[in-house]
């Protein structure tokens, strides 16, 4: 299993919310590329980052921050956030981004969502974000009725890269990952899972390390606040 560091973006700024709402926020730094460098001398293989203003508009918003994330590393980038069509993937892979995360319109616009899978093949994951099971979209603001693992399931057909499976109610809130929710989502599909939301001690790595099947695990706020060292995360995982 890898660690992926996340690095979240608002307003060229690297951030963290709570659940995904702006009024918790917390700026972490106003250099989203010495952040990158930083996460990449610990050893980090893949940076995750999300650009929270384009989950919100439907369009790229931070593409600047993101430029200089690409540039100040040579490890892989998987992005979210604000991706609508093929244009907007294109524009992201020739920034330096290696991966392109695909989530409201997974739900929003199938069809364009399975168009891109194909032009791509290889780059493009899905990103699921639920809500007690439920699938999120819009930045988290709006609910549906379609169920995380039926999703998942669904897609799997088109051959994603892997699927970023988000627990909101965990999110940002270092309370611990969902095992039991990760683990019946990397039961019911093929496709390699990356979990994310609520990681806070090395135990919870430990934790999902012992899923099987589970690509990786996405940290940002315990990293920010200093609750473990990404090397000593980095080097449990891999153990």
């Amino acid at each position: 299993m890898i660690v992926i560091p996340a690095i979240d973006l608002h307003e060229g700024h690297v951030v963290r919310l709570k659940k995904g709402v702006f009024e918790n926020i917390t700026i972490y730094s106003t250099d989203p590329g010495e952040v990158a460098r930083t996460f990449m001398e610990a050893g980090a293989r893949r940076i995750h980052v999300v650009d929270l203003d384009g989950s919100l508009a439907g369009r790229s918003v931070n593409a600047k921050a993101i430029r200089q994330i690409c540039d100040a590393v040579t490890i892989e980038i998987e992005l979210g956030g604000g991706i609508r069509s093929a244009d907007d993937a294109h524009r992201m892979f020739s920034l330096g981004v290696s991966f392109v995360i695909l989530g409201t319109m997974v739900i929003k616009d199938p069809s364009a969502a399975r168009e891109m899978l194909s032009l791509f093949p290889g780059r493009i994951a899905l990103g699921i974000d639920a809500r007690h099971g439920m699938v999120a979209v819009h930045g988290w603001k709006e609910s549906t009725r379609t169920s995380a693992v039926e999703l998942a399931r669904e897609y799997e057909q088109y051959n994603p890269a892997f699927i970023v499976y988000t627990d909101i109610e965990r999110d940002g809130m270092m309370s611990g990952p969902n095992i039991e929710a990760t683990s019946l989502m990397t039961q019911a599909i093929q496709t390699p899972v990356v979990a994310s939301g609520g990681i806070s001690s090395l135990d919870d790595i430990k934790a999902l390390k012992n899923i099987p099947g589970l690509l990786g695990a996405i940290t940002g706020k315990a990293l920010y606040e200093g609750s473990f060292d990404l090397k000593e995360a980095i080097e449990l995982a891999l153990d």
